[in-house]
């Protein structure tokens, strides 16, 4: 009898912390997907190892990153990336519309879009944003800049200013000191490389704690 009960308790616990799982989607482009990187190495898998590590269990991450995407990308595939099992999303898009020299109107509008998507879904954001390069203009970058906080606070998404913070400590990329960030980065001066995902998920890591606590509640 004993044994029976231990066995429905053990059953019952299972039961909770199956039920307690969080699934996080991650919609992002190249940065997000992991670009030039081994698998383990790319930004969603170096998160899932750090989330481990400071004992944040029963969490499933969803790399929805593809490679090139602009926040139009991101637009057109949010509803299909929100499917019923997600509880959370963290939205870092918006570096190829920089590239691209994208009105900051039409990135804000996209995005504008996906933050609505997620309220609906009533999923719960955080929202990385980017720095614009000071050779974009000042009316360029204040509208490129501004728009991620914003927004963040228009839909009650949480924030954070820069997907780059943990290389650059907050500055544009393209404005930092190249020997600083040189070690971090690809080839290429775009993509950051292993290290580079590293010290990124340890800033951007404390956010997503704390957007897994929100879904949670």
């Amino acid at each position: 009898m004993r044994k029976l009960s231990l066995a429905i308790a053990m059953i019952c616990a299972a039961s909770v912390v199956a039920a307690e799982e969080i699934t996080v989607a991650a919609l992002g482009d190249s940065l997000t997907q992991g670009y030039g990187l081994r698998q383990s190495a790319g930004f969603v898998p170096q998160l899932a190892d750090w989330l481990n590590a400071q004992g944040v269990t029963n969490v499933r991450l969803i790399n929805a990153g593809v490679s090139g995407d602009t926040t139009a990308g991101g637009l057109a595939r949010v509803d299909w990336t929100l499917t019923p099992d997600v509880d959370a999303m963290i939205v870092a898009l918006g570096g190829n519309d920089l590239l691209r020299g994208i009105d900051p109107q039409v990135s804000r509008s996209n995005l504008k879009g996906i933050l609505k998507a997620a309220q609906a879904a009533d999923v719960d954001v955080l929202l990385i944003g980017l720095t614009a390069p000071r050779n974009y203009g000042p009316e360029y970058k204040q509208a490129f800049d501004a728009m991620y906080a914003e927004l963040a606070e228009e839909y009650g998404a949480l924030y954070l200013p820069s997907f780059f913070a943990g290389i650059t400590g907050g500055t544009a990329l393209r404005d930092t000191d190249p020997a600083l960030v040189q070690p971090y980065m690809q080839f290429d001066g775009i993509h950051p490389n292993a290290s580079g995902v590293r010290n990124i998920v340890a800033v951007v890591g404390p956010s997503v704690v704390e957007l897994i606590a929100l879904a949670r509640k």
